[in-house]
């Protein structure tokens, strides 16, 4: 069947397909971190062991899929984006995946336990962050719709809604980090000092990964007002 989608006419597969892959890999990897917290919870290392292998195999299978990208990607595309923004956007997202995996490595390797008045605002802070990732891989899904819409109005109105929940989502993540670094600030005088560098070292990577779903959020809006 021949596309009547100018752009899949003229341009051919999109490369907007692998993207889509990387970040429902990257999703997958953002669903695991929450299963692995609840396992650190309740001392069970052997699952979170488990689920840490589980998420180290998704950031490799992100990893194969942003070689596939780069590899594959011609050194002209002749669409409404540039070559440049697509490797920006699909580095990005790797970030996503590789700081879940730090997180959960650093977790695992000392048997890290949250100091339990923290455990509820922590997990929280988990979710707001998963919440990001998912809200980025609705943006970018509804951007790929819009590229097979030939820019109808409609979709580029939705993309631009969920680009900003993801801001939303964002400033959230970024309020929950400062709650909680206040609270363990408080708790610090009764926690081994070395556990406390570390738990201000999980709760950095934790907005990291939020930040950079939000940055993902922010190259959609470059690639849209190009």
């Amino acid at each position: 069947m021949v596309s009547h989608n100018p752009f899949s006419a003229l341009f051919g597969r999109s490369p907007f397909q692998p993207l889509l892959e990387h970040i429902v890999k990257t999703t997958e990897s953002a669903d695991l971190l929450l299963a692995f917290y609840d396992a650190t919870l309740r001392d069970d290392w052997d699952k979170a062991r488990e689920l840490r292998n589980q998420i180290s195999q998704c950031e490799h299978e992100a990893d194969e899929l942003k070689t596939k990208l780069r590899l594959n990607l011609p050194n002209t595309l002749f669409l409404p984006v540039s070559r440049s923004d697509l490797l920006e956007l699909i580095s990005v997202q790797d970030k996503i995946a590789n700081k879940i995996k730090d997180i959960a490595g650093i977790m695992l390797g000392r048997k890290m336990h949250v100091p339990e008045s923290l455990e509820e605002p922590m997990r929280l802070y988990l979710k707001i962050a998963v919440d990001t990732v998912y809200q980025a891989r609705k943006a970018l899904h509804e951007l790929d719709d819009l590229i097979e819409s030939g820019f109808g109005s409609n979709v580029y109105g939705v993309l631009q809604g969920f680009i900003k929940e993801l801001h939303e989502l964002e400033h959230q993540a970024d309020d929950q980090q400062v709650a909680i670094r206040r609270q363990l600030f408080e708790l610090e005088q009764n926690l081994p000092p070395v556990e406390v560098v570390f738990l201000y070292q999980i709760i950095d990577w934790v907005g990291e990964v939020s930040d950079c779903a939000e940055r993902v959020g922010a190259r959609l809006q470059i690639l849209l007002a190009r």
